[in-house]
């Protein structure tokens, strides 16, 4: 189990650093389209169209692209002065604290992804946009499948460390680092 465990680790992993890179490159587009609007308002008195609806959309779907890796890094906000004590002293009483946060943070995020597919069905059968007919309209379909994916990556990566921490609570052994990350020191 220990090899297909890693493997599944790795590829889970590479898809989401792949889902954080678009996310930063979103954030790149986003700073040129901002600038080209300032830039064409105060010298051509020509804003770009459209640009406050891209941009309130880009922020969600830059959240949900770069969370999977927020939580793989151990970027996720917590308290852990107890935690940390226990690393050396009791390292399966910290997997098991581990698991049991990561399995509250599993539960959460699985009731958003359920309750987040009938929105993204909702716009895609409908056809939903902002923006103003005439003006500038956009989808919003393609948002809304961005919530689902950063949902799913980050069900994946809550999946693997509440069974990373199972495995520490049952061996007691430490872990291996997995591309140059302890995914326990990342939780």
């Amino acid at each position: 189990m220990g090899q297909a465990f890693e493997t599944a680790q790795r590829v889970i992993d590479r898809v989401t650093m792949a889902l954080n890179v678009v996310g930063t490159l979103l954030i790149l587009a986003l700073m040129l389209l901002i600038n080209g609007d300032v830039l064409g308002r105060g010298l051509f008195d020509a804003p770009i169209s459209g640009v406050p609806e891209l941009v309130s959309m880009s922020i969600v779907a830059i959240v949900f692209l770069q969370v999977g890796q927020a939580f793989r890094m151990g970027r996720f906000t917590r308290t852990d002065a107890l935690i940390s004590g226990l690393s050396r002293s009791a390292p399966r009483v910290r997997a098991f604290l581990e698991m049991i946060y990561c399995s509250a943070g599993l539960g959460i995020v699985l009731v958003l992804l359920q309750a987040s597919y009938p929105l993204f069905q909702k716009s895609w059968d409908r056809g939903t946009y902002v923006g103003t007919v005439g003006d500038f309209i956009a989808p919003i379909w393609p948002v809304k499948l961005t919530i689902l994916v950063g949902c799913a990556i980050l069900v994946l990566q809550l999946f693997m460390a509440v069974i990373r921490s199972l495995m520490l609570v049952w061996s007691g052994s430490p872990e291996q680092t997995v591309d140059g990350v302890n995914p326990h020191d990342a939780l």
